[in-house]
């Protein structure tokens, strides 16, 4: 057996611990608009223009732009005049907020939302439950109570996850042929990219997005355009309230929110209202058998934890929930992108 001088410990523990620092400045550089800025000028700037255009100090921007570099979001070329800063292709795509797939506001979401609640991470992890009383003073009895406690809040997050569908949305639905499905409900729809994405794909379906009253109102102020005549909407809480009749059921992102009882009273909701021959669609983050990773995977679990009532998954645990609930024929596909898709049929 080695001794402890074999394993790289320092180093490891290094990058660990300075995994905040290192999306903090990720975070600060979008907010400031730094990427954004570098874009519009289409062409290389210094740290003192970047500084006077975005009204910060001049010694701070300059520190900021040097760890962008270092974490390769930003290049840069020294000439004979001083350092010159431009974005890099990662940047430009996933960090601007006009780029098609940017994750601008799901950054933000994180920085403002997600790391107050992981402050709590130690109370969280000995009480059990939620964050959201001790980060926000609001009860955690209602998760979403709590997510959705402004239209601000609402916004944040409804943007943030219709990013995140922005590059992993297709891949989630071309998992499996859908094209027999003509009449799908997608159950906690949010922000419609899931939606208007499965519309693209599949041209002869039409996607109802079922959600909180609150926020069917924000999404079609917000976030979906009158022309998209294959989206429609219903209004309510499908845990109270009934399940209309359809070929398939979307569940994108929901079961991981709650309890293995919840998911059950859900999934046999759904199973009751599903058409013989249809089917529910789970897409999620999937957990390998023996819960050894994928990494983000399981620190997702852990924001779970600190923000919901649930947990992340495997493919054997959620095909038993979907068994209980009557459903049969489950296919499991791993997309190797975020999030999986798991199919059961009636």
């Amino acid at each position: 057996m080695g001794s402890t001088e074999d394993l790289d410990y320092p180093q490891i523990i290094v990058q660990y611990s300075s995994g905040f620092l290192v999306s903090k400045v990720m975070f600060t550089a979008c907010e400031l608009g730094v990427f954004d800025l570098l874009l519009e000028s289409g062409e290389p700037l210094s740290s003192d223009s970047i500084a006077s255009c975005l009204g910060t100090s001049t010694t701070g921007m300059e520190r900021l732009l040097e760890a962008c570099v270092g974490l390769k979001l930003l290049a840069v070329e020294v000439t004979q005049e001083g350092a010159l800063y431009r974005n890099t292709e990662i940047s430009n795509i996933y960090l601007t907020k006009s780029s098609p797939k940017s994750q601008y506001h799901m950054m933000m979401y994180y920085s403002n939302t997600v790391y107050l609640c992981w402050q709590h991470l130690t109370e969280a992890v000995r009480e059990g439950r939620n964050q959201y009383e001790r980060t926000f003073g609001i009860s955690s009895q209602d998760p979403f109570g709590a997510m959705y406690r402004s239209e601000e809040e609402m916004l944040k997050f409804m943007a943030g996850q219709n990013s995140v569908w922005s590059i992993c949305g297709r891949d989630v639905l071309a998992a499996f042929d859908l094209s027999s499905f003509t009449q799908i409900y997608d159950l906690g729809g949010g922000g419609g990219a899931l939606a208007r994405e499965c519309v693209s794909l599949y041209p002869n379906s039409t996607v109802t997005i079922y959600d909180l009253p609150k926020v069917v109102q924000v999404v079609k102020e917000q976030f979906i355009f009158p022309e998209e005549r294959r989206i429609a909407f219903h209004e309510g809480d499908f845990f109270n309230d009934s399940i209309p009749e359809a070929e398939l059921y979307i569940l994108s992102k929901i079961l991981h929110d709650w309890d293995d009882d919840k998911c059950k009273q859900l999934l046999a909701k759904v199973y009751k209202a599903c058409k013989p021959g249809g089917g529910v669609l789970l897409v999620e983050s999937l957990l390998n058998e023996d819960k050894s990773g994928p990494l983000e995977t399981q620190l997702y679990s852990m924001n779970m934890l600190v923000q919901t009532e649930g947990k992340e998954r495997t493919a054997a645990e959620y095909s038993k929930l979907l068994e209980a609930a009557g459903f049969g024929v489950i296919q499991v596909k791993r997309t190797g992108k975020l999030y999986d898709a798991v199919l059961g049929r009636k």
